[in-house]
C-alpha cells in the first residue's frame, strides 16, 4: 500500500497526467505510480466530467503509452515493402 500523498504530490501527478507528451512510463519513473495508480488518483481528484474527458483524451493517445509511440515511429515491418 502506498503512503498518503501530500497535496503537492497529488498536484504534480495530475499535472503530469494531463500533459500529452508525458507517458505513463515517464510518470512511473518520476513518481513511482503506475498507470493504474494514476487513473485512481485522477478519478479521486477530478470532477466526474473532467475525469471522463481526461480518460477519453488519453485512451487513444500514443504519446501516453511509450510502446505505442515506439511502434508508430518504427513504421510498418520491412516485409511489407519487399513485394
Amino acid at each position: 500500500m502506498k503512503p498518503a500523498l501530500l497535496p503537492e504530490q497529488i498536484s504534480r501527478i495530475v499535472r503530469l497526467a494531463w500533459e500529452d507528451r508525458t507517458s505513463f512510463e515517464e510518470i512511473k519513473q518520476r513518481t513511482g505510480f503506475v498507470e493504474r495508480d494514476v487513473i485512481a488518483i485522477m478519478r479521486r481528484e477530478l470532477k466526474p466530467s473532467s475525469f471522463r474527458l481526461w480518460r477519453k483524451r488519453v485512451s487513444g493517445r500514443i504519446t501516453k503509452h511509450r510502446s505505442l509511440l515506439e511502434r508508430k515511429l518504427k513504421g510498418p515491418p520491412l516485409s511489407d515493402f519487399d513485394e
